[in-house]
């Protein structure tokens, strides 16, 4: 790629280069996130093209490291279930390749779905101590389903977490 108006094209890539700037430092984002921003702040596809290359040549944009922060960040700080997770990557233009590959990697940031349902409803369950236990069956379920967690999963947590006396009963 390169500008047709170097003047004019450059005081362009200077600007629009600031601006996807000023959203990375904000949080990562992925490179559609970038792409879709600046389509949005009117840029060309020649200098939205140009700028990512200079993102990833600086390394201030790597997808893979962006989904790992996402995972990480849906995983621990605001669990949400691997499909979720998953979903939420699809539409940030992540490929559905590298993100099986992170959610089923041996690392510290990936937690199955058991225990990361488990953790956020041992949290939950405090709150609701004082309720009846089919409330607390009711209310944990359904904060569960909030937050992706299928079905089978909730139940098994949840029934789990009662039978260990987190109840009044």
């Amino acid at each position: 790629m390169s500008l047709q108006h170097p003047k004019k094209d450059m005081d362009l890539f200077a600007k629009y280069y600031t601006l996807a700037l000023r959203q990375l430092t904000r949080r990562p984002r992925s490179e559609k996130e970038i792409h879709d921003y600046l389509v949005k702040k009117k840029a060309t596809e020649n200098i939205i093209g140009i700028i990512i290359k200079k993102l990833h040549e600086q390394k201030f944009q790597d997808d893979t490291e962006f989904a790992r922060w996402w995972i990480e960040q849906r995983s621990k700080v605001r669990a949400k279930s691997n499909r979720v997770i998953t979903m939420e990557l699809r539409q940030k233009g992540i490929d559905s390749v590298l993100i099986t590959s992170l959610l089923h990697s041996d690392t510290e940031e990936t937690i199955s779905d058991l225990n990361k349902a488990r953790l956020i409803a041992e949290k939950k369950i405090k709150s609701l101590h004082l309720l009846p236990k089919n409330q607390q069956y009711q209310k944990l379920g359904a904060f569960l389903s909030r937050r992706g967690f299928d079905f089978e999963t909730s139940k098994r947590v949840i029934d789990d977490i009662l039978e260990r006396g987190y109840n009044r009963d």
